[in-house]
């Protein structure tokens, strides 16, 4: 049975198992102080055009999310995500666990708006009873979003003004972000994300890792991040893993390019529901596809392929997510043209 349910299914790139097996044999510091880190975070620092980036690699995005949002926020601090943001619906309450509520904006298609963003903050100032609710002191958006939409440049730097107007620290969250900057229709690239939030993440699991992510403060990370790691059991003793497939995923644009392998095959994916009569739930540039499928139809594929139940659309179809990754191949868009 093929799959394209999700995008981290498969092991790893070859040259990231080639660079962890030649460095195998190899002793290092621990705790992420290793030569390998240290030679990927200048790469990333380079590919940013943020020399002065302080840099963090941890295991996955929960625990990303999680560690950044407490690293950054005071105890009676809030984060405002868009309702469909991945902190607010898909990661069991990691954030909340911590201490520090998520407040939701409306969704648009994924996004957040500059405008409601401005608004709900001009509510917040004026309310009488501010010093009784908890205060937002982060505004936290996916790139891509959990719907595979992407933000503009403008929409971006349009939420960064109004987060620098009230005091907020921006936070994107990349567990895609491979996929979202090599869309056809994106305009931004890592250096624009590095100078237009406070945080980010560039996502390895889902982009030829076989896990880790990497945190990124453009200018300087929160007092003590390094503890604050270890605090919430993020940090790993053997640094060296992420690390070391990291550097291999900045050596010679290898991230970027195979980010690209995965919008020309979801762009193929598309072309082909699309000659087959199928309609969209949105227009995703990026490499998930949602697509509605009646529900006969639906229990036919699912004997053959596996994909994402994302959502009814109606009473008669369902919204289902197919997802192509760096490893999807032209033979796995065959057998499922065949399916479909």
């Amino acid at each position: 049975m093929i799959s394209f349910e999700c995008d981290y299914n498969n092991g790893a790139h070859p040259n990231v198992l080639q660079h962890l097996l030649e460095t195998n044999s190899k002793q290092s510091l621990t705790y992420g102080f290793d030569e390998w880190s240290d030679s990927a975070k200048d790469k990333i620092r380079k590919v940013c055009n943020a020399p002065e980036a302080d840099i963090y690699f941890l295991s996955g995005g929960t625990q990303t999310n999680m560690t950044v949002i407490d690293g950054m926020l005071q105890s009676y601090e809030a984060v405002i995500s868009a309702k469909t943001g991945h902190i607010n619906i898909h990661e069991a309450g990691a954030v909340e666990f911590t201490g520090h509520k998520v407040i939701d904006l409306p969704a648009h298609d994924g996004k957040i708006s500059a405008k409601e963003l401005s608004d709900y903050m001009n509510w917040f100032v004026n309310d009488e009873s501010t010093d009784h609710l908890a205060q937002p002191g982060m505004v936290y958006i996916t790139y891509p979003t959990e719907y595979g939409t992407i933000y503009s440049a403008e929409e971006i730097n349009n939420i960064y003004n109004v987060c620098k107007e009230n005091d907020l620290h921006l936070f994107i969250d990349g567990a895609r972000m491979g996929y979202g900057i090599m869309s056809l229709k994106s305009d931004v690239d890592l250096k624009f994300i590095a100078s237009h939030c406070d945080v980010f993440y560039i996502g390895g699991t889902k982009v030829g890792a076989l896990c880790g992510e990497a945190v990124v403060f453009p200018k300087k990370a929160p007092k003590h991040f390094f503890t604050t790691i270890k605090q919430h059991g993020a940090l790993m003793a053997k640094g060296r893993l992420i690390g070391i497939q990291f550097d291999a995923l900045f050596t010679d644009n290898l991230y970027l390019d195979i980010s690209r392998h995965a919008i020309e095959m979801a762009e193929k994916m598309k072309q082909m529901f699309a000659a087959k009569g199928y309609k969209f739930f949105l227009d995703s540039p990026t490499n998930q596809q949602f697509v509605i499928i009646p529900n006969d139809k639906m229990k036919e594929l699912e004997q053959q392929v596996m994909f994402t139940h994302w959502e009814p659309y109606d009473a008669q179809n369902f919204v289902c997510r197919f997802v192509t990754s760096w490893a999807t191949t032209d033979e796995d868009l065959n057998i499922l043209s065949e399916i479909i």
